[in-house]
């Protein structure tokens, strides 16, 4: 990025550049290097130190600041600020840009195909599966997993039935009975 700083009534010394510069590079980390140019305006007037910045980005957008405090760290700060918020919301817009190019371009694809190819190709609204938590299958007769199942939050338990050595599934019915389930 090209950086350009004026002092009026004030010599720009290597710290004050320095400063400048440091604040710049955040801004630049937003932007993610689309900060073409910056140009910094520094005034001293009696107490007051007055701090203009212009950042040119890609697209023609122009981010402006202003700030006057009682010290240079201060109001460029607060005039970074200003720049960052405005980045942050122009990043947004350029963000939000290719989502949408994206969508319509998948969009265009459907149509370009004809009405005949979009009736014949079924639209896939399967379901997802989630995977769960693994479960422990611990072996115990099915009166101690009906037992068991009133303490478990889901509404079904995952055992061994200790008779056959099988798995089994226990769960809760909506009429408030439980359900076997046995291989």
């Amino acid at each position: 990025m090209r950086l350009d700083i004026t002092g009026r009534h004030v010599t720009v010394t290597p710290a004050l550049r320095q400063l400048i510069t440091k604040r710049l590079a955040t801004l630049e980390r937003v932007l993610n290097d689309s900060a073409i140019s910056a140009l910094v305006i520094v005034t001293k007037e009696k107490y007051r130190h007055r701090v203009e910045m212009a950042i040119h980005t890609r697209g023609d957008h122009t981010l402006s600041g202003n700030a006057e405090d009682t010290s240079w760290p201060l109001a460029i700060r607060q005039a970074s600020i200003k720049i960052e918020q405005q980045a942050k919301k122009l990043k947004g817009k350029w963000d939000s840009r290719k989502r949408q190019t994206a969508k319509g371009v998948r969009n265009s694809r459907v149509g370009s195909a004809g009405p005949e190819a979009a009736e014949s190709a079924p639209i896939s609204t399967a379901p997802r599966v989630i995977k769960a938590t693994r479960y422990a299958v611990k072996p115990m007769s099915v009166e101690d997993a009906s037992l068991r199942l009133d303490e478990v939050d889901d509404g079904f338990l995952v055992f061994r039935d200790a008779e056959d050595d099988e798995v089994a599934i226990l769960y809760r019915r909506k009429d408030g009975n439980f359900g076997l389930i046995q291989p």
